[in-house]
């Protein structure tokens, strides 16, 4: 296996590294993140392999990791118009679909929402048949208004067939593409309906973003094959990543979580990655992130994704500093942090010019700026106090625990902090959301609803099943067949059924192809 490239877009700057087959990183760069991103990745790519002294046919793997959807759906900006169409009619009137979606959001993806015959019971009888003809007539509707179509069944994960039939007529009609429910979520409806809307908004935004970074490769003649990080610290194939690129979603803090595991050699710690703007804080266990157990809201909308569990709070290197020092932030001047803190020649005082005044810092080229003791004393306290409730507050117990410094504004934490034993700012260290791009593993995951008699080897079969259907998603997303173990397997009783229902998660990992 040749070099690797990893890229982490982040709202203030664009990183990049290259790592060698063994993983071990060889040249880290930090440029600004560009209006159009694809400029900026642009110019790290070329700052990196020119620092590394890599040959661009060198590299075998392209990983980019990315915050590009999370923040289309919290700006509201850059989506895709989409049609819903929910297969229950006339069962589910009564909660419509996009029902206490902010107002502003709707009007991004246009309420173009179709009520059609279709859905189970949850015991897999038929609620009702699909009426080809209203799906024709429906996608008559939309033509020309959407540019991607939603398509919820009623207990679909139970039987795909008819999400399936009409996305093949959808298809036919339309030629755009659609997002299926069954493939993104689990069995409640209107969660599994919102996260497949959102997917479907983002399949363009991500195609876009995603023939920016194509491009850029190929014209620097790297014919790598590229990755997308997904939001539980492994990769997927491009081609996945424009089917589902709603998993994109939570993948910024997972890289840096990831990074840190790999930059530091420690596999359970806590991360606390210090941005322009915010501090993610999240815990690592196992090398890996530890995952929400709550249903996320995204951009004001539930949905039912496992995300990382991180804590992000309004503490980063251009975090405003008022009241003589007695007021930290929450607010940031981002990636104007060069020319508008004080020690860069501009008139705002942030966490930066604190951390240069106290002598806790140091910038090459950068003189520490002129703040009275009182104020300096004043802001330095609250950044700490600031650190270490946050840190207090994602800690698993009161013992100290070792803290793992990442991300480009580190510079403004102390050297030491209350209640954590050892304070450890590993190499490349600002960086490190780019390597945790370039780590990958691949990962495939089901959840499934099985009929089972009670008996053990009714059960034992469908986790069968739901293991080889996980493995069969890891290998579509990219991993090496022989490489893929299945690593979790989780049954619970399905709500609203008689008991003779599970619903299995079953996830498995396996290494890059290649």
């Amino acid at each position: 296996m040749g070099h690797r490239i990893g890229i982490d877009v982040g709202g203030t700057n664009t990183d990049a590294v290259v790592l060698d087959e063994n993983l071990t990183v060889i040249a880290s760069v930090k440029r600004p993140t560009t209006a159009d991103t694809g400029d900026g990745v642009a110019a790290a790519i070329d700052a990196v392999l020119e620092l590394s002294g890599i040959a661009p046919s060198q590299i075998s793997h392209a990983m980019l990791g990315t915050t590009h959807c999370t923040n289309a759906i919290v700006e509201r900006r850059g989506l895709g118009r989409v049609g819903i169409l929910r297969l229950g009619a006339p069962a589910t009137t009564a909660v419509p679909p996009l029902e206490g979606w902010p107002e502003d959001l709707k009007a991004a993806i246009g309420e173009h929402v179709v009520l059609l015959p279709g859905g189970f019971e949850v015991d897999g009888r038929v609620l009702s048949p699909i009426d080809d003809d209203a799906v024709r007539a429906a996608c008559a509707r939309m033509r020309g208004q959407v540019d991607a179509v939603a398509v919820v069944g009623v207990f679909s994960p139970i039987d795909e067939s008819q999400e399936q039939q009409v996305a093949r007529i959808v298809a036919d009609e339309l030629g755009v593409p659609v997002s299926a429910s069954a493939r993104i979520g689990s069995l409640g409806l209107l969660e599994r309906e919102n996260a497949t809307v959102l997917n479907a908004a983002l399949m363009q935004t991500l195609t876009q973003m995603a023939t920016g970074f194509v491009a850029a490769l190929r014209e620097r003649g790297i014919a790598a094959e590229p990755y997308f990080g997904q939001n539980d610290g492994t990769l997927m194939r491009l081609d996945y990543a424009l089917e589902f690129p709603v998993l994109t979603i939570g993948c910024g803090p997972t890289n840096s979580i990831r990074g840190a595991a790999h930059l530091s050699g420690i596999s359970d710690a806590l991360v606390v990655d210090i941005g322009g703007t915010t501090t993610d804080i999240g815990v690592l266990i196992d090398g890996f992130p530890r995952q929400s157990a709550h249903a996320v809201e995204i951009g004001g909308i539930r949905t039912n994704f496992r995300m990382p569990d991180v804590l992000s709070v309004g503490l980063g290197g251009g975090t405003i500093i008022r009241d003589e020092g007695t007021r930290v932030g929450p607010d940031s001047v981002g990636y104007r942090l060069l020319t508008e803190g004080l020690a860069f020649g501009g008139d705002t005082l942030t966490a930066t010019d604190i951390a240069l005044a106290v002598g806790a810092a140091e910038i090459n080229g950068t003189a520490a700026p002129e703040v009275t003791s009182t104020v300096a004393d004043a802001a330095w306290r609250g950044i700490r106090t600031l650190l270490e409730d946050s840190i207090d507050r994602m800690k698993p117990s009161a013992a100290p625990v070792p803290v793992i410094l990442v991300g480009g504004g580190g510079i403004i934490a102390p050297e030491v902090l209350d209640g954590v034993s050892d304070l450890l700012r590993p190499d490349h260290f600002g960086a490190a959301n780019a390597v945790g791009a370039a780590l990958g593993d691949v990962a495939g995951q089901v959840e499934k609803i099985y009929r089972v008699d009670g008996t053990e080897p009714g059960r034992r079969a469908a986790r069968a099943d739901a293991a080889q259907a996980a493995r069969e998603r890891a290998a579509e997303a990219g991993a090496a067949r022989e490489t893929i173990e299945v690593v979790a397997i989780e049954e619970l009783p399905a709500a609203y059924s008689d008991g003779q229902q599970v619903l299995i998660r079953a996830r498995a990992v396996g290494r890059l192809i290649g």
